[in-house]
């Protein structure tokens, strides 16, 4: 599998673990500095992310892909997601989102991890 390949999967697994709730697999795929960077402006570290998550504040319950693009250059990486997501967050009810993310990843000793994402609609 090559980079591209391996990044693109990374992003549907992203969605997976999102919608299973599944903090360890996240955790897995960010490196420890993953910071977020909400619709809203406000930024997360991966900690209080993966913690929003568990909690109930972000519950995610499907995504279908639309687009995944990425570039690599080096030992780091662009991706543009767009996924419709089934959501409800900050007590919110469900609603369908057409979610844009645009994720920074690293390479280090042979591993990509996402460094960093930007939540936007499209």
């Amino acid at each position: 599998m090559d980079d591209l390949e391996t990044i693109r999967g990374m992003y549907r697994q992203y969605w997976e673990y999102m919608i299973a709730k599944d903090t360890d697999g996240l955790r897995r795929l960010m490196a420890p500095e993953y910071t977020l960077i909400h619709m809203t402006g406000a930024r997360q570290t991966r900690e209080e992310f993966l913690s929003g998550l568990a909690h109930g504040v972000f519950n995610y319950y499907s995504a279908e892909h639309d687009a995944v693009e990425a570039s690599v250059s080096g030992g780091r990486a662009e991706l543009t997601g767009k996924s419709r997501v089934l959501a409800a967050v900050y007590g919110g009810g469900k609603h369908q989102w057409r979610l844009r993310g645009d994720f920074t990843l690293k390479k280090k000793n042979g591993i990509w991890k996402f460094i960093s994402s930007r939540a936007s609609v499209y």
